[in-house]
């Protein structure tokens, strides 16, 4: 772990930053295979029985305020004069069909299914010195503090190594909204959006805009059956005698071409009509038609039902938009409300009208909270990233909560064998607002989610000579008070 200086300037953190990772990411390409440590030893790790079989991974990318959505506090309307530090909530909390449990104004159809769901409110991060939505994104999704000696698989890839496919037909790893170029940070986004050592096989088929998946599972218009099989020999022959080919160990290079024959197989399956969200009938079409998150949620649900095993869904991370609140806090949340509620309400119904919620589990979580004041936690030196500084409002642009805070972070699962309509944690109800009651790091969160999928969390592989471990040195422990 690498220990980065928060007097640096932010533009200097993130450059040592991206060096580390691409170093990480480049030396993946050369590791040999993973291999089980049990498989060496003969001492087999015991699996939990597992709660499910899917997991959907809603990721509300850029930092979504725990205040502002499930967990509300105190509440003031915007007006002149207001004194920022006076300002928790900034819409008022509704009741949800659990007596007790309230969440914010704005996230009414998410309300009327809480009575599925278990609301953690009291998860935590570290502050990682400077606290970049790149550095905790890569924590959250791999478990290990950025950057590390070695390529960290994202949790996803974890569940497709160690479950294997639901079905051989269909990815088992599926990234849904997330653009890896263009936009922002794309080279720490591509350093965790990966299967890291496991190889390419195990990486997620990226899909950024659902309403063009179906085109990724389709040959080229116009490309006959023979031709396009003229073109898949041709590539893996061109990968083969790739230049590159000297910096890539035989097991790299096998897992990419195994990755290419399952690519090709899904071109000729029945399954593939999953990824066309055209094919769903109007009416359902329309309750997730909110945006692209929200045909991201319909696209998910449909890829779960042909059995994918992990789906993530995100909000798309771009810097200073969507839950990336560092201006305009409370309109950008207004519209985030919109985008997200009616599609994971629908989705949570559509899963259990199926049949399929009890085993498969749903998760929104973000990388942190936010807080109107406070940069980190009580205590921390962190950098205020903000974009401005008042201590009244005079401007709506003020009103919102900008700053990141790590020291209460509310997580929301459906489904996976979770107690229903439970609350689990608590947080201050004055500032700082931090968790007063059953913290949950992110490594014991971690821990919780692969134990409901029947992962252990001390499940460890070896590469290059050491072991690695599904939950940071295996110490993970699950919150087993959220199971039924």
């Amino acid at each position: 772990m690498h220990d980065f200086d928060p007097s640096l300037p932010e533009h200097l953190v993130r450059r040592d930053f991206l060096k580390k990772l691409a170093a990480a990411s480049t030396a993946a390409w050369m590791t040999g295979e993973p291999r089980a440590i049990w498989a060496k030893s003969g001492d087999k790790v015991t699996h939990p029985p597992a709660k499910a079989d899917a997991c959907i991974l809603l990721w509300m990318a850029g930092g979504m305020a725990a205040p502002d959505t499930f967990d509300p506090k105190g509440y003031l309307p915007f007006e002149k004069g207001l004194e920022v530090k006076r300002m928790l909530s900034t819409f008022p909390a509704i009741n949800t069909s659990v007596d007790g449990i309230k969440i914010c104004q704005g996230l009414e159809n998410i309300a009327q299914v809480m009575d599925r769901a278990t609301l953690i409110r009291s998860a935590v991060q570290p502050d990682l010195g400077s606290i970049l939505h790149s550095r905790h994104q890569y924590h959250w999704h791999t478990g290990y503090v950025p950057p590390q000696t070695v390529a960290c698989p994202h949790i996803g890839a974890w569940m497709a190594k160690v479950l294997g496919p639901r079905n051989p037909v269909m990815p088992a790893f599926i990234n849904i909204g997330q653009r890896l170029e263009g936009v922002g940070e794309s080279e720490e986004l591509k350093a965790f959006t990966t299967a890291g050592f496991f190889g390419s096989e195990f990486g997620p088929m990226n899909l950024p805009f659902p309403e063009e998946a179906a085109q990724s599972v389709k040959p080229p218009k116009g490309m006959d059956a023979n031709r396009f099989a003229n073109r898949d020999r041709l590539f893996r022959k061109l990968v083969d005698q790739s230049p590159q080919r000297e910096f890539m160990s035989d097991y790299q290079q096998e897992s990419m071409l195994r990755s290419m024959d399952n690519a090709y197989r899904l071109l000729s399956a029945k399954e593939r009509e999953a990824f066309d969200i055209t094919l769903e009938p109007k009416e359902s079409y329309a309750k997730y038609d909110t945006g692209r998150f929200g045909r991201g949620c319909l696209l998910a649900r449909r890829l779960v039902e042909a059995g994918t095993r992990f789906v993530e869904v995100t909000t798309e991370y771009v810097p200073f938009f969507q839950w990336d609140t560092h201006k305009d806090g409370h309109t950008t949340v207004e519209a985030m409300h919109k985008e997200i509620d009616m599609p994971i309400a629908q989705l949570v119904r559509d899963l259990e009208a199926k049949g399929l919620l009890d085993r498969t589990l749903i998760i929104i979580a973000s990388e942190f909270s936010r807080d109107a004041l406070m940069e980190g936690k009580p205590g921390s030196n962190a950098n205020d990233q903000t974009t401005f500084k008042v201590d009244t409002l005079s401007e709506m642009k003020h009103y919102g909560l900008h700053r990141h805070f790590t020291g209460g972070t509310s997580v929301v699962m459906f489904g996976g064998g979770v107690k229903k309509g439970h609350l689990y944690g608590e947080t201050a109800d004055e500032r700082p607002l931090i968790a007063t009651k059953n913290p949950v790091s992110v490594m014991d969160l971690h821990a919780t989610i692969m134990t409901a999928m029947g992962i252990s969390p001390k499940t460890e592989f070896e590469i290059e000579g050491r072991p690695f471990y599904v939950t940071e040195d295996g110490k993970g422990k699950a919150v087993t008070e959220i199971f039924g």
